[in-house]
């Protein structure tokens, strides 16, 4: 088919008179932005509830008028603009676990975008420390992979901190074999997380067979060894093959497609509204260790049409063998059913305590 030149001039002719009006309504919507941090004042700027709110609206609103974008581009996009904005009302700053290239920093650009200022943390406990003294305005941390289960640490350090959860991400996990090296017969070590070598063990039995393997406290350190070594392969997301200059001999190897982690988002300051459908809950309580005494505690949820989506039990550390318990519920905590529960909840519990209301997840992509 012979390449129609006046017509294709013509459609750029329109493409660019669009974005002139793109800009020009980019350039009214960063005022107004402005604006409202402003009359916020000291309020935070921060809000994923409204953020949620306005994905999804948008998402709505494209495929009313039949948008060939699918709903994650448009989130993808919507994400950026409302980071920029957002810096404009006031400049943040995020904690994370990192280095660089870890699929926590994904999880942060995710929830934040790029119009933040990212700060890594060598491990959990510093993450949370740096959001409880102020370091930062908030703090992104891993909760649990669909495949290895819950991370035990933060678990741990969200019962006893003054930080709440705000929302939170999931992320694909998706591996990728990365090295300096131009192809898999010159590797002759493989590093990454024991996790992710755990998950990638079929295909590295099937391409790499006999391989040594070599731990690492990250993907990204993995990534960062790999730089100075032709003969090792680091398994890692994408940005990190970016970020450290790697080439990628082989894109998701994980062994299982559907493999999710999900993060929280903790704050200082809670959110004030989601609605129902759209929120979720975590509470940590303890109970009396007593015959039946769990079921007890839970029985509200059933009586109040509560739904309960996950429930994970944790050493009470009071030398014998107590549990405190942690549960994830539907619904937003001032929400009348849920707030009955709760209430009912507490009078057969010792302590019980919300660790934060927030907008469900949306997948980051």
């Amino acid at each position: 088919m012979t390449e129609n030149t006046e017509q294709i001039a013509r459609l750029r002719e329109r493409i660019d008179a669009v974005d002139d009006r793109l800009i020009a309504l980019l350039v009214e919507r960063a005022s107004l932005a402005h604006a409202v941090g402003v009359a916020k004042g000291t309020a935070a700027v921060y809000r994923p509830e409204r953020e949620r709110a306005i994905i999804e609206r948008v998402i709505e609103k494209s495929r009313l008028l039949g948008a060939r974008l699918d709903g994650a581009s448009l989130a993808r996009i919507y994400r950026e603009i409302m980071s920029a904005c957002r810096s404009l009302e006031k400049p943040m700053r995020v904690a994370y676990l990192g280095p660089q290239g870890t699929f926590c920093e994904m999880a942060a650009i995710g929830a934040f975008g790029h119009g933040v200022q990212m700060q890594p943390g060598p491990n959990i406990d510093e993450v949370f420390r740096a959001a409880e003294t102020g370091q930062v305005d908030y703090a992104v941390v891993p909760i649990e992979n669909s495949a290895q289960g819950t991370v035990t640490r933060t678990l741990d350090l969200l019962i006893r901190t003054s930080l709440c959860i705000v929302g939170e991400v999931n992320v694909p996990v998706v591996h990728n074999l990365m090295s300096r090296a131009s192809s898999l017969s010159d590797i002759k070590r493989v590093s990454a997380h024991p996790q992710a070598l755990a998950q990638c063990y079929n295909w590295l039995t099937a391409h790499l067979p006999g391989i040594e393997l070599v731990p690492e406290a990250s993907n990204a350190k993995a990534a960062q060894a790999a730089q100075t070594d032709e003969s090792m392969a680091a398994i890692a997301a994408a940005r990190a093959a970016e970020l450290y200059d790697l080439r990628i001999l082989a894109s998701a190897i994980q062994d299982d497609a559907r493999n999710r982690t999900r993060f929280f988002v903790l704050g200082k300051t809670p959110v004030q509204d989601v609605p129902t459908h759209l929120a979720k809950t975590s509470v940590w309580f303890v109970c009396a260790n007593v015959s039946g005494g769990l079921c007890q505690v839970l029985e509200p949820f059933k009586e109040h049409g509560v739904s309960m989506v996950k429930l994970e039990s944790r050493p009470a550390r009071t030398g014998g063998w107590d549990y405190t318990f942690y549960v994830d519920i539907e619904g937003f905590e001032k929400d009348a059913n849920v707030r009955e529960a709760l209430d009912q909840m507490k009078q057969c519990t010792s302590v019980l305590k919300v660790l934060g209301s927030y907008p469900k997840a949306v997948d980051v992509v």
